[in-house]
């Protein structure tokens, strides 16, 4: 009877020095890409009830926007960030928006999305969500260099505050909505292709940041 015996872990040489690459990074990383997935999944279905339908189920976008909520947190805690504060000032915003959703739901008397819509200033504390997205989308042009989330990240801001001061007309918030939905899901799509090492980064630049903070304390 023989035992198999698994190859060594390949070694990275990072800037800090050389790193291995586990299968719990690895795990985390597929994590992280299926929160992105579903998040576009359930932000596609739900733009798509309100684009190409002229009598759209908005109850129906409170559950689809719950979804897109959880799933977006499973990827906001697992992603690789370099800067720690960055990463938890993400997480909080999220949080924050999280909370103001639950919040409006609970005590509106109108399904979410309509609340929202005609009550812009509700953004205030819902839009943190997307604040948060927005940083994803930042970091992910920012490391990758991708044309879809460059676009992303002007995109949001200029939907969202354009609605919030009343600039947009509603032809325009709806071609932007679109673009939106669809560059989500093309981003979300590309990630599950790429190789998984990529999303990990530097581990070496973890541990001498991690290194740093604790010489600090």
């Amino acid at each position: 009877m023989t035992t198999e015996t698994l190859p060594p872990p390949e070694v990275y040489q990072g800037q800090f020095g050389e790193f291995t690459i586990t299968q719990s990074d690895r795990t985390g990383v597929i994590i992280y890409r299926a929160g992105l997935m579903v998040a576009a999944v359930s932000f596609a279905i739900g733009s798509a009830l309100i684009l190409f339908n002229n009598n759209p189920i908005v109850t129906a976008l409170t559950p689809l926007y719950a979804c897109f909520s959880l799933a977006l947190g499973v990827s906001l805690f697992t992603i690789h960030i370099y800067m720690a504060s960055l990463h938890r000032m993400l997480q909080i915003f999220w949080a924050i928006g999280s909370m103001a959703s639950v919040i409006l739901a609970i005590s509106s008397t109108e399904p979410l999305a309509l609340t929202v819509y005609n009550q812009p200033l509700t953004l205030f504390g819902v839009g943190f969500i997307f604040v948060a997205l927005t940083g994803i989308y930042f970091k992910e042009a920012f490391c990758f260099n991708r044309l879809e989330t460059k676009v992303l990240t002007l995109i949001v801001p200029l939907l969202l505050l354009g609605h919030l001061v009343g600039i947009l007309p509603t032809q325009g918030e709806s071609v932007l909505l679109g673009i939106w939905a669809t560059l989500f899901l093309v981003f979300a799509l590309r990630k599950t292709v790429q190789a998984i090492p990529a999303d990990i980064g530097d581990k070496s630049v973890f541990t001498y940041l991690e290194e740093q903070r604790l010489a600090k304390i």
